[in-house]
This record gives structure tokens, sequence and C-alpha cells, in this order.
């Protein structure tokens, strides 16, 4: 199963970006390309950057992305928005799995992902068999609610994956 990371946060190397990658472990496939959107930078302003094109056709291509974002404003950073604009509408993504995930100060915005990042997922055709997954950034890991998460949902996405579900 080929997992690809996706993260949406202004800040590189982020604890979002540490967070996609232990759940990208806990899906227990390999990891095949981790973005950081931050890193493309100017080119995520227009149509046509080879940078950004080689990213949206990597995320494409993939069994399983993981998008991650921390919570800005109640939902998803900008920065996300605008690399997920790159992707053409309801078959963008399709044949992808994908898992939301977003980070933020407390519970009162931990239903954002659901609410509003899953959607978008699905918009670009992306097949979202899980519950979002919203952690509180200041709970130290391995949060109770991420390890919860891993043990109920990693099977349903393995399977969607068509990676199978381990014994």
């Amino acid at each position: 199963m080929d997992i690809t990371v996706v993260v949406g946060n202004p800040k590189p190397r982020s604890r979002t970006w540490d967070a996609a990658a232990r759940l990208a472990d806990g899906l227990g496939g390999s990891v095949g390309a981790a973005f950081d959107v931050v890193d493309l930078g100017p080119g995520l302003l227009s149509w046509g950057d080879a940078a950004v094109t080689e990213a949206v056709e990597r995320v494409a291509a993939s069994d399983v992305v993981i998008v991650a974002s921390p919570t800005y404003k109640a939902t998803y950073t900008g920065l996300l928005k605008l690399f997920l604009d790159q992707f053409a509408g309801s078959t963008g993504l399709e044949g992808v799995v994908a898992v939301p995930l977003q980070l933020g100060g407390g519970p009162a915005h931990q239903l954002s992902p659901e609410l509003h990042l899953k959607p978008v997922l699905v918009e670009l055709g992306a097949t979202v068999p899980a519950p979002a997954l919203y952690l509180v950034d200041s709970v130290p890991a391995p949060d109770p609610v991420e390890q919860a998460w891993v043990e109920r949902w990693a099977p349903v996405v393995r399977a969607a994956a068509g990676a199978g579900v381990p014994a």
C-alpha cells in the first residue's frame, strides 16, 4: 500500500507533519512521498508550475493520501486549499483513499475535518471510508485518540485501498 502525505501547514516540518507521519506509520503502508505544501511556494498561485504538477500527479497516483492541516479559523488552511484547487473536480483523486487529519488547540473545532476537509476530498473524487481525525496538538504522542483511531479504522482504510486487512 503506497501512502502519500500532504501537509498544508505554513510552518515547514511542523507538529502537523509529525502527526501525519505517525498516522502513516499506523496505517502500515510505505510512505512513497510526502509533501509539505509550503515548499511548493508561489507555484501554487498559478497553473502549470512543474513542481506543483508533479506533486498533484504523485498524490493522484497514490493508494492512500493523508491530507493534514492545522485548524485555522475553524477550518483547514488556505495554503492547503490552494493545493487542492489544483486537482480536477470530481476526478482528481478518483481511485485514491483519503484520510483527512487536522490538529487544533482544543476540542472546540473537533468536527472541522469532518465538516470541511472531508467533503472537499470527496468532491475531488477520493474515497474517504473512515471518519476524519482531529487531534489536540498539545497532547503529547502517543495520543490515545490517535491510537484508538488507528486501531479501529486502519483496517478499513487498508481494505478500501485494496491492501487487505492483516490478521
